[in-house]
């Protein structure tokens, strides 16, 4: 797979290196990078970026603002039920099973769950289908904006270049509360990444929120322009790189440079001051307060 465009940004109050440090246990992945930012709203925080089974996912301490929920979770393709069993096994343990471990129509082996910090897994066995890419991110449209995974789906692959749709497929009639016709499972890809969506009508108490937000990595200024231009639709939550969409997901449209930046110790400070003022990201003002 070529780099990855789009990275998962996840949102820990203080557990993000214990986190990690699991995630890469379980899925016999690798920390990438680590760096601590100062002087930030929250504090002094730590971002590690890690790699399990092809996919880098970042994760951030920053202060008990967000909460995850299954609104997004995480699909893992298995090659046996061995497998799936050994995830869930470890991932289960202090967590909440969302759907049991067992048999479904749909694979010999599946169950989905919230592990201790409350991120969601959907753990599949797939037996001798090809796996392209081990670990997809579902997106699950529900409450204001059930009803509108297709409608989003179509949105997201107009403004990534190389989206796709695959086949979708969706509820009947007598698949109540979910209207017939709605989304039951729709594949996507941006970038070359594989994506899923999905409807669904049930009485949830929960919706897209910052806990999981996906970061936009962006070449230059002509580029961050673009996306913030795409996909920005509430103006209020414009802040820091960051920006809420007309579904309630939040992006973050990032110049590939802001880490280099940040790992030089003398200049770190000065960029984090500017960012810190800024909505959308400006390169050229990050590179003055770089030089200083």
């Amino acid at each position: 797979m070529t780099k990855q465009k789009i990275t998962p940004f996840l949102w820990f109050d203080k557990e993000a290196i214990e986190a990690a440090n699991l995630y890469t246990s379980v899925f016999k992945g690798s920390i990438k990078n680590k760096e601590k930012i100062h002087d930030t709203p929250s504090g002094t925080v730590d971002i590690i970026t890690i790699k399990l089974l092809g996919q880098e996912l970042s994760l951030i301490s920053a202060g008990p603002l967000f909460k995850f929920n299954p609104s997004v979770s995480f699909h893992v393709k298995c090659k046996s039920k061995e497998e799936v069993d050994a995830i869930w096994k470890k991932l289960s343990k202090e967590g909440t099973v969302l759907m049991e471990l067992g048999e479904y129509p749909f694979s010999k082996r599946f169950g989905w769950v919230q592990d201790k910090y409350g991120l969601s897994w959907q753990l599949i066995s797939v037996g001798e289908m090809e796996i392209k890419q081990r670990i997809t991110t579902v997106l699950m449209f529900v409450g204001d904006v059930y009803g509108k995974a297709e409608e989003a789906v179509n949105f997201y692959t107009s403004v990534f270049h190389n989206g796709k749709v695959g086949n979708i497929f969706r509820y009947g009639k007598g698949e109540e509360p979910d209207k017939a016709g709605t989304v039951k499972y729709a594949p996507f890809t941006l970038e070359g990444q594989e994506f899923g969506a999905m409807d669904s009508a049930h009485n949830h108490k929960f919706a897209f929120n910052e806990a999981i937000s996906f970061v936009v990595h962006c070449e230059t200024q002509r580029e961050i322009d673009y996306y913030w231009r795409k996909l920005s639709a509430v103006p209020e939550a414009e802040q820091c790189g960051w920006l809420k969409d007309r579904y309630g997901i939040s992006w973050q449209i990032v110049p590939t440079v802001l880490g280099n930046m940040l790992q030089n110790k003398e200049a770190a400070g000065r960029v984090t001051e500017a960012f810190l003022k800024m909505k959308k990201f400006n390169i050229e003002d990050l590179e003055k307060a770089y030089k200083g």
